[in-house]
């Protein structure tokens, strides 16, 4: 770096820089195990689980649909009663995947003010 044109503290500031990072060892690791070639795209663990209550309450759906067409062409009460609980705990999974979307938007609307 050219240091014609910074003044006597400033290049001490600079050199105090330059020690501090000479003795970060985790940051030479870092910068010693750095990839050019970007890595191939691996979904990550958190928007697994972020997507996995969507598909959860996806299958709940498909099984409550399931459910009460086998409820209602054979009327047995055990398929009645089965499809009444899955129906249930698919509501509470939607709502509370409602009230998580809301907070987000919320949060990301205070973000932006």
């Amino acid at each position: 770096m050219d240091e014609a044109g910074l003044s006597a503290h400033e290049r001490r500031v600079l050199a105090e820089i330059e020690e501090a990072l000479d003795r970060d060892e985790s940051l030479a690791r870092r910068l010693r195990t750095m990839r050019r070639v970007p890595r191939p795209h691996a979904p990550s663990i958190a928007g697994v689980r972020r997507h996995l209550s969507s598909f959860g309450v996806a299958s709940l759906g498909a099984t409550t649909l399931v459910l009460f067409v086998l409820a209602v062409a054979t009327e047995a009460p055990v398929l009645i009663w089965a499809f009444a609980a899955v129906w249930v705990l698919t509501l509470v999974a939607l709502l509370i995947l409602v009230v998580r979307w809301a907070r987000r938007r919320a949060a990301e609307a205070r973000k932006k003010e």
